[in-house]
């Protein structure tokens, strides 16, 4: 069995010509992520409002709180990459990484 390797993405110095590329299809990506949950609290309103079981409600509660963690951590990832991606030096970088540790330590 092979085993392949995963090859960090090239640093990018002085030009950052497909950042805003880069960043844009990730926004829209975490968008897309918060509208699907936007959809799911308002479903849930409407099961609380036609009084369905607790347990239902729950379930979908759930659902919606895994798919605002999943959105977050895949917001998170993103800054991670493109940090990496981006940065001019590792002491950059190795800062880039301290300051999404920092969120994550807080946040998660």
């Amino acid at each position: 069995m092979a085993v392949s390797s995963v090859k960090p993405p090239l640093r990018r110095t002085g030009s950052m010509s497909t950042s805003p590329i880069y960043r844009t299809e990730y926004q829209r990506d975490v968008i897309n992520r918060l509208k699907r949950i936007e959809g799911q609290v308002r479903g849930l309103i409407d099961m609380v409002e036609d009084g369905r079981s607790c347990e239902e409600v729950a379930q979908q509660m759930s659902a919606a709180r895994k798919a605002m963690d999943k959105a977050f951590y895949r917001m998170m990832a993103t800054s991670v990459m493109e940090a990496v991606s981006m940065s001019e030096s590792e002491v950059h970088t190795f800062r880039e990484v301290e300051r999404s540790t920092r969120i994550l330590e807080k946040y998660a």
